[in-house]
């Protein structure tokens, strides 16, 4: 074992004795055909012959730097054949097992099911992926949770898949796309914020979709670079949305996590809705707290991706404002920007503030 190695050992065992929930693992299909023995007939000659239709202005590329295929680590494709996180044993051997991961939260991306413009095959992938996720990983390993998928913009189908497999308590959360067709404050999407508050299920709303608008105010960037940074951009209007739309004044009990979107920006943003509505708060006359008071109320978010300030201590700040408590680990296995849970933090920590930040929370949030 080589001196780096032996060292790598040592930092991860050193921080992850406790055990670590990663609520951000993505898994793959091995190929076209892995979801057929979920789909009917009908749904399986659709995907062969059509395919998704998306909203998108990307047809022989996409959105993410071409140097990375599928966005993923170089080293995270198995051995055995199929895309990185296709291969259940593999990421035992480089993820689950090595950093003591004792609950990772799948979030299935592939597919764009939130962004889906042909409906009736929205709800049948819906339904396959979270069978599939069921079938061919949570039954496998014990330590895996499920993302319930819905189909987003049919609120009514979307309700009733929440109601079919709410009752498993697998899933630990219902996914929604930030690059919605519409913000997702609109009424429209109201019964799906009511089945999860019913169901005490999250809204794990993760960074991307494909909602048919440019991914910055300014429209279609230059660079992979922008691309990549626009994903933040997606959590502020998602939160000025719920919050100005009266989401979490009629959803008091309803739990939002931002998930790979960033957390930095929560403090200046909440400070300047708080400025806009003690000036202009007449006009959303429904909303009986400050903006800040239902952020730090009905918020939380993962830790990837980490921002990394060249004064350790001003992400500690961070931390405070944002609150200890509301901060899930999260890894982003096996994107290539993924955080390795013995680096993911350029600062200090006591042992109790790892624990909370690596388990607690998520223990707490999950209710595992």
């Amino acid at each position: 074992m080589s001196i780096i190695e032996s060292t790598k050992k040592t930092a991860v065992s050193a921080k992850s004795d406790a055990g670590i929930i990663d609520c951000d693992i993505h898994p793959l299909p091995k190929n076209a055909k892995s979801l057929h023995p979920y789909l009917s007939k009908r749904w399986q000659e659709h995907t062969e012959e059509f395919g998704i239709h998306l909203r998108q202005p990307f047809i022989n590329t996409t959105q993410y730097p071409r140097s990375a295929p599928l966005i993923c680590r170089r080293d995270a494709w198995p051995p055995g054949g199929g895309p990185p996180g296709s291969d259940l044993e593999f990421m035992q051997q480089q993820h689950l097992d090595p950093f003591n991961i004792v609950h990772g939260v799948l979030i299935p991306l592939f597919g764009n099911v939130g962004s889906e413009r042909n409906l009736g095959y929205a709800r049948a992938m819906a339904s396959a992926h979270n069978d599939w996720q069921i079938a061919e990983w949570c039954e496998r390993d014990q330590r895996l949770r499920a993302t319930l998928v819905v189909a987003q913009d049919d609120a009514a189908a979307a309700v009733k898949e929440i109601e079919r497999c709410a009752r498993d308590n697998r899933f630990v959360q219902i996914m929604l796309a930030p690059r919605s067709s519409e913000p997702l404050g609109r009424e429209r999407y109201w019964p799906i914020y009511e089945a999860a508050q019913a169901f005490d299920l999250p809204l794990g709303i993760h960074s991307y979709g494909v909602g048919g608008h440019a991914s910055t105010g300014g429209g279609w960037p230059s660079f992979y670079m922008e691309e990549h940074y626009a994903t933040t951009m997606g959590g502020p209007a998602v939160m000025s949305s719920l919050v100005f739309e009266g989401v979490l004044e009629r959803f008091p009990r309803l739990k939002v996590v931002l998930v790979e979107i960033g957390f930095a920006w929560v403090p200046s943003f909440a400070w300047r809705l708080d400025r806009l509505w003690e000036k202009l708060g007449r006009e959303v006359p429904h909303l009986a707290r400050p903006p800040s008071e239902y952020i730090k109320r009905n918020f939380w978010y993962t830790t990837q991706p980490m921002e990394e300030p060249p004064q350790p201590e001003l992400l500690r700040r961070t931390f405070d404002w944002v609150g200890w408590d509301r901060l899930l680990f999260s890894s982003d296995y096996p994107h290539w920007d993924q955080d390795d849970p013995s680096y993911a933090f350029n600062m200090k920590m006591t042992p109790a503030e790892r624990r909370q930040i690596c388990r607690t929370n998520a223990e707490q949030f999950h209710r595992f």
